[in-house]
């Protein structure tokens, strides 16, 4: 007896951008309005999720301290869906391709031969320094820029080193700024060298607050949403 071959529907990994719901991409407005299921961050507003009222809607934010089970939940529940469904949408925060464990669902994917596309977005650090209208970039003073995070898997040592690039982006750098910048004052950084935080980062909520390394060795006060701390001289406020 010949065995029927299981057929899947199309898996689209988009990007939602930094928050704001007008942020989002053409494409990935245009696809989540065809979608039929939407696996969504904990942090896609319900506002995003208003592109998508015709879709069942999943939320797969991942809960502290089942980093790993959770996201081998969510590499199944993608599986499930697109055996059940024609048009899959994962949305995800800032751009799949950084910080978002797009890796290990394309894998998933991949190994059952499920067609997958994936639709960028805007990530944080480009969003924050629109809003504080500070480049990353400044000719004869930054020509480099690294985006890292001190997230790291399940069972494995914490990051000890920091890149050496003139413009640093800690992603999820809410209590570990301060780490960071103790580290980088070992390493003789200046101390007034300039610091930005933007929290909420597009959003109605949005805060950004300068200060310098030294400040930031002291730890952040009082943040209540996703922050990205941005660090380097091209930071430094126009005269």
């Amino acid at each position: 007896m010949t065995e029927t071959k299981k057929t899947y529907g199309k898996v689209y990994l988009i990007g939602a951008g930094p928050g704001a719901v007008d942020l989002i991409t053409v494409r990935g407005a245009r696809i989540l309005a065809q979608a039929d299921v939407v696996l969504h961050d904990a942090l896609v507003t319900p506002e995003m999720l208003e592109l998508c009222p015709q879709a069942e809607k999943i939320s797969v934010g991942k809960r502290s301290g089942q980093r790993s089970t959770a996201q081998l939940a969510i590499n199944q529940l993608l599986v499930d869906c697109a055996a059940k469904y024609k048009l899959v949408v994962r949305l995800k925060g800032g751009d799949p391709m950084l910080f978002g464990r797009a890796d290990e669902e394309l894998h998933a994917l991949e190994a059952h031969g499920i067609e997958i596309e994936i639709v960028p977005g805007i990530t944080t650090a480009f969003a924050a320094a629109a809003a504080a209208q500070l480049p990353l970039t400044k000719r004869g003073i930054a020509r480099s820029i690294a985006f890292f995070t001190s997230a790291t898997a399940p069972n494995q040592p914490d990051q000890l080193t920091l890149p050496d690039c003139d413009t640093l982006i800690q992603y999820m750098g809410g209590r570990e700024a301060m780490v960071t910048a103790q580290k980088l004052l070992e390493q003789g950084r200046s101390p007034d060298l300039p610091v930005v935080i933007v929290e909420n980062c597009s959003l109605a909520n949005q805060k950004i607050v300068r200060m310098n390394l030294r400040e930031l060795e002291r730890g952040l006060q009082d943040t209540q949403g996703p922050v990205l701390v941005m660090i380097g001289a091209a930071l430094a406020a126009r005269d």
